[in-house]
């Protein structure tokens, strides 16, 4: 069960995922005071690099394809304005706020360590916009995932100097106001910061880590479901052996049978099939959940630690070097290691998707399941649960065209300097809405799997499972005949959203082996 976080503070370059994690459910964060002295000598690092008259790429130079034109020191401040103004060019809807806050306090954390030359009063600035809750109003469209996550950061970075829209309790103001009302005046930004603010991976990175801790809220709730399906079709647990799993070695396969049997132990249930049941094998939906949801938990384990690396690291260009007072040009900001987690990701979720939809599509189905036909008892007058199982078929379905990868796909941008592109940003922003079509999924599997389970009183399932049971007819009663079905969905999906399936049931593996 996840314990909520008020406060955090940021130890920039080692921040746990657990911290991104609160972070994104809601909490604020501030960096530790190590981390100040850092930031001040950056600053002082590119003041002694501009004293030495040379040209240095995105200090006193143009960006991109005009990095060749030199920029004169009378013109640095403007500089810094114009590229925050010109690159401020997304589209689309507002990104989520949570995930705003999640980018803001990774860019956050980026900056204190040292090696971008932004001053201490940028980067306080946008440790007091993360704690007072002004959140930057980012459109969700522009980023290809190299040469950073330009448009999108662009958009935080203007509200920083006072133009553009910030978030504030759920409303859009604009940000000059908004900021005078929270008593912080817009920044005058000086050489290298506008660069260094919107330059980086962050928006990718935040887009994807959202994705990841609701995916493994997906995952959890998708062993509670798959376990209640398997009760409610007397599955067998054998296939759960941990002897099959350990043969096989993968460590997310051995934990997920693991927590499978653990959520049947001591079923009345399970145990009234043990013996004299004509059936040898159970389908694939029930039989394979270990070596199925095992490796998408292994899987969403490898992109947690390609995402924690991530945000812990330094990516945008040039990077300064204070102890040798030098900036060197790189090329940090290509967002590949964040596209390749996306899709990873995304992968896991269609997968577990795709596999509770085949449990609604067994228990519906009299020949399989041995339960009434589309689970009423009156079947041909009523039609059950026939039509939520084509509603969880359409949503796979969906799944499955968004699950492409995005990281196969490049365009070139910047008249071919920036020739190679990741796609980051698309591929983690998909995420969010796949999640929710899955958790959709799994919320009809939950009224389906205990529809199923009712058939089979006075027997009872385990404890765990009962839990889950009692929580879901609190709030949806057993349906005897056809009625609107809308409302029952709506309130299954809530369970699965909030979490409260998961803290039911008890106890299940995640991110953290």
């Amino acid at each position: 069960m996840e314990r909520p976080v008020s406060e955090l503070v940021l130890n920039p370059g080692a921040v746990p995922l657990a911290d991104w994690k609160a972070i994104y459910r809601g909490a604020t964060a501030t960096l530790a005071e190590d981390a100040w002295p850092v930031i001040a000598e950056s600053a002082a690092a590119v003041q002694r690099i501009l004293a030495k008259g040379e040209p240095v790429y995105g200090i006193n130079t143009g960006f991109g394809k005009l990095a060749s034109v030199r920029i004169g020191d009378e013109d640095l401040e403007t500089l810094q304005r114009n590229i925050v103004l010109s690159h401020a060019a997304g589209v689309g809807e507002p990104s989520p706020v949570p995930v705003i806050r999640l980018m803001m306090a990774l860019k956050l954390a980026s900056l204190a360590q040292g090696a971008s030359g932004v001053r201490v009063e940028t980067v306080r600035m946008l440790e007091l916009m993360l704690k007072q809750g002004l959140t930057p109003v980012v459109p969700c469209q522009g980023s290809v995932g190299a040469s950073g996550d330009l448009a999108p950061l662009s958009h935080m970075a203007a509200t920083m100097i006072g133009v553009g829209e910030i978030f504030v309790d759920g409303e859009r103001k604009p940000a000059a106001k908004a900021l005078k009302k929270a008593g912080l005046a817009p920044l005058t930004l000086g050489p290298k910061e506008g660069l260094a603010l919107l330059n980086g991976t962050q928006f990718s990175t935040a887009n994807a880590l959202a994705g990841l801790f609701d995916a493994e809220r997906l995952f959890q709730s998708a062993l509670v479901t798959g376990a209640l399906s398997t009760e409610a079709a007397k599955g067998s647990d054998t296939p759960f052996d941990p002897r099959i799993h350990t043969l096989r070695r993968h460590a997310g396969q051995i934990e997920t049978a693991a927590a499978l049997r653990g959520l049947m132990a001591s079923s009345a249930i399970r145990a009234s099939h043990l013996k004299e049941d004509e059936r040898v094998q159970d389908p694939y939906c029930l039989r394979c959940q270990p070596q199925v949801m095992g490796a998408a938990l292994d899987v969403l384990r490898q992109a947690a630690t390609t995402l924690e690396t991530e945000a812990n690291g330094v990516s945008d260009n040039p990077l300064i070097f204070p102890e040798a007072d030098e900036a060197l040009s790189g090329g940090n900001f290509h967002a590949e290691p964040v596209a390749f987690a996306a899709d990873m990701i995304a992968l896991a979720v269609c997968e577990i998707g795709s596999i509770a939809e085949r449990r609604i599509a067994m228990l519906v189905d009299p020949a399989l399941s041995g339960l009434p036909a589309f689970l009423t008892p009156k079947p041909g007058l009523n039609s059950g649960f026939m039509i939520p199982q084509v509603t969880a078929a359409a949503l796979v379905s969906e799944n499955k065209q968004k699950a492409y990868p995005a990281s196969v796909d490049s365009i070139p941008t910047s008249a071919n300097q920036e020739d190679h592109v990741s796609m980051a940003a698309h591929g983690a922003r998909r995420l969010l809405g796949m999640v929710e079509n899955a958790m959709a999924v799994l919320g009809i599997e939950l009224l389906a799997a205990a529809q199923g389970c009712d058939f089979h009183a006075p027997l009872k399932s385990s404890d765990a499972l009962e839990a889950v049971r009692a929580l879901t007819r609190a709030q949806v009663p057993h349906l005897d005949d056809d009625r609107h079905f809308h409302p029952d969905m709506e309130a299954a999906n809530a369970l699965v959203r909030s979490g409260a399936v998961i803290d039911a049931a008890g106890e299940l593996p995640g991110l953290v082996a």
